[in-house]
């Protein structure tokens, strides 16, 4: 994992000595719109002293094999203490599926992690906000955000569970 930015890793402590809450940013990340909506709010979270590991900020190497993907990214979803995963989209990335079932294994035998925030801003799914199967969302997925967490209709949502959870730390 040479060569990682502060932005993706950084140390564990902010400058008052509090230890930082790590972030797992999960989510589609193939079109500038989607790279761009999570720089956005991975900014908006960095900000507020949150540690953010975005996986498309990670150097990849020439040629990128699926062992490197899934060995800094798997690493980086054990060590985080939170998921935030966008699930906009006509169904789940199944990438971003795989995260979620990841962590919320991690969860079952790691008690100091803190859980799960589904992001849905995209309106084909949300439109009557119910969020309901068949507009997107797996039953599997939405059950395992929903048994350690919980799924929003928007970013300032998210960004209250993820505030209230750093601030138990």
């Amino acid at each position: 994992m040479e060569g990682l930015s502060r932005n993706t890793l950084a140390a564990p402590f902010n400058e008052n000595g509090y230890v930082l809450m790590k972030i797992y940013f999960a989510g589609p990340l193939f079109t500038p719109y989607e790279r761009s909506f999570i720089d956005q709010c991975a900014a908006k979270l960095r900000s507020a002293g949150m540690e953010v590991f975005v996986p498309h900020e990670i150097p990849l190497p020439d040629p990128v094999t699926p062992a490197f993907i899934f060995d800094v990214d798997s690493a980086a979803v054990l060590d985080a203490d939170a998921v935030l995963a966008l699930l906009d989209g006509p169904m789940v990335d199944d990438g971003t599926a795989v995260e979620i079932g990841i962590f919320w294994s991690a969860m079952s035998t790691d008690p100091s992690k803190k859980g799960i925030v589904g992001l849905v801003t995209d309106t084909r799914v949300i439109r009557d906000r119910k969020m309901i199967d068949g507009k997107g969302i797996n039953l599997f997925v939405r059950g395992c955000i929903e048994d350690r967490g919980a799924l929003v209709d928007n970013f300032d949502k998210a960004f209250e569970i993820l505030k209230a959870w750093h601030e138990e730390k």
